[in-house]
């Protein structure tokens, strides 16, 4: 059960970084035809907020009182980790290059283990320090190093992001605890669409949407086209996916997961529009994927419950008495052997 719970976060992690690598090609016609970042986002989270919430009140059976006992949970992660990561990226955008952006971003999954370092007081394991390296040192080439001016309102927002993403994989580890993971979603995305609106009202996010037509996977399509697609598969399966990963693997190794956002990102780039992809971003995705190996090769340490339970699975015949192991101290005299 153990091996088939990996199998499946695995390909559900993989599922959500190649949907969410895929919401750039889904996304950039708007962009090109005039809507803004802040609307095309707006609009994404909206619609995932609309498609998940049947299948929230289902979850929920209707029954909301959940949702309100989990009230900062939901309020948590639908600022932080929805709205906030958003805002946060394109505020970076405007002041420093994009792929510096990224890699602040993407440092996310080495914030996690750091952060569980200092609270632990327990060095990882070789296997996830080095994979760590490898993964870094790979989405440095496939995204590549970066130039230009730095600034640090810029770096400031990059680090927000990035701090947005580890609280979608901690929040979602723990939080499905408390709340069906598809009412967590649908939850946060109210919330952050609601947040978002608001920055648009006060003027944080320019708001600016073209409703024409657009070019659309080598063809034409209506501006609801691409919105439609980016918002049900890069929104609302690519986070139900990601959290659904989240709630088998845990945080860490479901961080290194979504490394491979980039590398299918290039990928599509390279196959629907033609992008360049060199042998360094080639070798990157190399890096990155073996990166996940060495952390999914993690060895789990054996606790008493996981001792008492190996004790308590040895099979046993059917009505046959167990008696209790000897002791292996001699009698004493008087004491019955």
């Amino acid at each position: 059960m153990r091996v088939s719970r990996g199998i499946v976060g695995i390909a559900l992690g993989l599922g959500a970084g190649l949907a969410f690598g895929a919401g750039g090609v889904f996304v950039k016609p708007l962009l090109e035809s005039g809507w803004s970042p802040g609307a095309a986002v707006l609009a994404r989270i909206s619609i995932a907020a609309v498609l998940l919430a049947v299948p929230a009140l289902i979850a929920l059976r209707f029954d909301l009182r959940p949702l309100w006992r989990a009230r900062w949970t939901v309020l948590l992660y639908g600022l932080v980790a929805v709205a906030a990561v958003q805002v946060a990226f394109y505020a970076s955008l405007e002041r420093i290059p994009v792929s510096m952006t990224l890699l602040i971003e993407y440092l996310a999954p080495i914030a996690l283990v750091l952060f569980a370092w200092v609270r632990t007081r327990r060095m990882p394991q070789l296997m996830v320090l080095g994979g760590s390296v490898l993964a870094m040192a790979g989405l440095v080439l496939v995204i590549g190093p970066g130039g230009g001016d730095l600034d640090v309102l810029g770096l400031l927002f990059a680090g927000i992001a990035m701090v947005g993403v580890c609280v979608y994989y901690a929040v979602g580890e723990r939080a499905t605890e408390q709340l069906p993971p598809v009412a967590l979603l649908a939850a946060g995305f109210v919330v952050g669409a609601v947040a978002l609106g608001l920055s648009g009202l006060v003027g944080i996010m320019p708001m600016e949407a073209a409703f024409t037509d657009v070019s659309f996977l080598g063809g034409t399509a209506p501006w609801w086209v691409p919105l439609l697609t980016v918002g049900a598969v890069s929104t609302a399966f690519a986070y139900t996916a990601g959290v659904a990963a989240i709630r088998l693997l845990g945080s860490r190794l479901s961080s290194f997961l979504g490394l491979s956002e980039v590398i299918f990102a290039a990928i599509i780039g390279w196959v629907l529009l033609g992008e360049s992809l060199g042998p360094l971003q080639v070798l990157g995705g190399v890096l990155i994927l073996s990166g996940i190996v060495l952390v999914r090769l993690e060895r789990r340490e054996r606790t008493v419950a996981t001792v008492a339970l190996d004790i308590d699975l040895v099979p046993v015949p059917d009505g046959t008495p167990v008696d209790p192991p000897a002791d292996p101290r001699p009698a004493r005299i008087g004491e019955p052997a």
